[in-house]
């Protein structure tokens, strides 16, 4: 099995040696995504931050050839804990039941100062 490159220009572009997303067999990687929107970093409202991350995963994806309802994994770094409702309500708006499984953790810092940080792992049947 090897591992595929996924790349869309619904997301922001990688500004490092890591792809936007990598497909591994029936697997789908997203990398972490910023809380970006036309190129311009949200830090002003964390609700439009998850939102914006959010859009940046399912357009990674869509590239990768799956959906928000393959995900069987999501990973957000908050850095502000006292954000989880806010963030929480707005990835109920994004994830269909049977939730996939769930790990949030506060952070220190992320990159560009950024508010939150959000990746998941899809399964494609």
């Amino acid at each position: 099995m090897s591992n595929l490159q996924i790349h869309t220009d619904n997301a922001p572009a990688a500004v490092g040696p890591y792809s936007q997303g990598v497909s591994a067999g029936r697997l789908v990687f997203t990398s972490g995504q910023l809380p970006m929107k036309n190129g311009e970093l949200i830090t002003d409202d964390v609700a439009a931050a998850a939102r914006a991350s959010l859009e940046n995963v399912a357009a990674i994806l869509e590239a990768g050839h799956a959906t928000l309802s393959d995900v069987v994994k999501v990973m957000i770094f908050l850095k502000d804990m006292s954000d989880f409702a806010a963030v929480n309500a707005v990835y109920g708006e994004f994830f269909p039941q049977p939730f996939p499984a769930r790990s949030c953790i506060e952070v220190a810092r992320l990159p560009l100062d950024a508010v939150l940080e959000i990746e998941a792992v899809a399964y494609v049947q």
